[in-house]
C-alpha cells in the first residue's frame, strides 16, 4: 500500500530535508486542503506528522480533530508529540484511527502501555533518533526492533532520516534489515522518488511505503 503524508509545522504543510527544522525543502500552504487531496485519491490511510509536536511534546489533539475531518472518509495515521499514555486516548478520541508513537517508545513507560500503537523507528547512521530526530535514544535498529517485538508491537514505521525529503531512493539496506528483524507490519519512509522505488521497496517484503516528497512534486502519482 502507498500511504500519502503530510507534515505540519506552524500552521503550514512543508517538507524537510533529513528532518531539519531550519531546512524546509517544500512550503505546500494550508495542511488542511492537503489532507483533502491526499485523501480524494482513496489511500488506506493519510498519514500526517505535527512537526512542531514531534520537536516541542504535547499531543497535537486540535490538529487531530481537524485532519479526521478534513480526510473522511479515509482514516488518519497520525503522530508528533506523544509521550504518555493519556496523549494515545486523546488522539483515539479526536478520531485518529491510528496513532503513532516514536520518543515514547523508548522512553520510561513500558511500550506494552500504549496498545496498538505504530512505532516509529527513524535511523540515522544505524541509530534511532527521537524527539523531532534531534536526539539519539542510543539504540541500533536491531535493538529497537526487538524492544518492539517484545513488547508485542504489530506495526513498526521505519524512516531513513538520512534519506527523508532527498529524493535520493530508499534506503534498501536498512529497509532488508528490518524485514528481517520484524514480523508485524512493516512500513517504510525515507527517500521514495517514484513508483520504481515503490516497487523496489515492496519487493522486500515491506507492507507499505509512506510518501511525502514524491506525491507533492508530483513524481508518484496517488
Amino acid at each position: 500500500m502507498v500511504i500519502p503524508a503530510v507534515d505540519v509545522l506552524d500552521g503550514r504543510a512543508v517538507r524537510l530535508v533529513q528532518g531539519d527544522y531550519d531546512r524546509v525543502e517544500v512550503e505546500a500552504g494550508d495542511p488542511l486542503e492537503l489532507v483533502r487531496l491526499a485523501a480524494s485519491s482513496a489511500p488506506p490511510f493519510v498519514h500526517v506528522v505535527a512537526l512542531g509536536a514531534a520537536r516541542d511534546g504535547g499531543a497535537p489533539v486540535e490538529l487531530a480533530r481537524e485532519v479526521v475531518l478534513a480526510a473522511a472518509p479515509v482514516p488518519v495515521q497520525l503522530g508528533g508529540g506523544v509521550r504518555t499514555v493519556e496523549d494515545v486516548a486523546a488522539l483515539r478520541e479526536a478520531g485518529v484511527a491510528r496513532v503513532m508513537i516514536g520518543t515514547a517508545a523508548f522512553g520510561e513507560i513500558p511500550l506494552r502501555e500504549f496498545g496498538d500503537v505504530v512505532v516509529a523507528v527513524d535511523v540515522a547512521a544505524g541509530v534511532v533518533r527521537t524527539k523531532g530526530w534531534r536526539e539519539s535514544s542510543g539504540l541500533t535498529t536491531r535493538e529497537a526492533l526487538a524492544h518492539c517485538a517484545n513488547a508485542g508491537v504489530t506495526k513498526v514505521l521505519c524512516t531513513s532520516v538520512e534519506r527523508d525529503g532527498t529524493r535520493s531512493g530508499p534506503d534498501l539496506d536498512l529497509l532488508r534489515e528490518a524485514r528481517s528483524l520484524f514480523d508485524g507490519e512493516l512500513l517504510a519512509a525515507g527517500g521514495i522518488r517514484d513508483a520504481a522505488d515503490v516497487d523496489e521497496v515492496l519487493a522486500l517484503g515491506v507492507d507499505g511505503v509512506v510518501v511525502g516528497r514524491a506525491w507533492l512534486d508530483g513524481t508518484l502519482v496517488l
